[in-house]
């Protein structure tokens, strides 16, 4: 993309059909078993906020989000943890509905970072992801 001193805006928006995620992974570092959200366009992305829910009886767990610059996400040093949310145990019910967890993210990815998602515990309901933003 070109350098200039207007203001740019995504062109397309973007919105990641949820992703879903079951088996645990313990390692802080973005290593090991990751789930991908999203993968930035040529001229890099904006991703606004991410979405999670569990489909449905889980136990409580903690969903972490890893931004990778591009590479290979098996070598630590190519990502960064960006964020955490506590996901609370749930019950599946057909008369309440399930919490959604929302966690802003409000950042601008050069062209080809990905953004990683991996779960503390192992869940019986996979829990599903979905990214909301826009390329430029």
């Amino acid at each position: 993309m070109a350098v200039t001193a207007l203001p740019i805006f995504a062109q397309t928006p973007i919105f990641v059909v949820g992703q879903t995620v079951t088996t645990a992974n313990t390692a802080k570092d973005g290593t090991g078993t990751v789930v991908l959200v999203y993968t930035a366009g040529v001229n890099g992305s904006r991703i606004d906020s991410i979405k999670v829910r569990s489909t449905g009886t889980a136990v409580a767990t903690v969903l972490r989000v890893f931004i990778n610059n591009g590479a290979a996400n098996t070598t630590a040093t190519n990502n960064s943890l960006y964020a955490e949310a506590t996901i609370a145990a749930t019950t599946l019910s057909e008369v309440a509905a399930q919490v959604d967890n929302l966690i802003a993210m409000n950042i601008s990815l050069p062209a080809t970072y990905r953004v990683y998602v991996t779960i503390g515990t192992t869940v019986a309901a996979a829990l599903q992801v979905s990214a909301v933003g826009g390329d430029y």
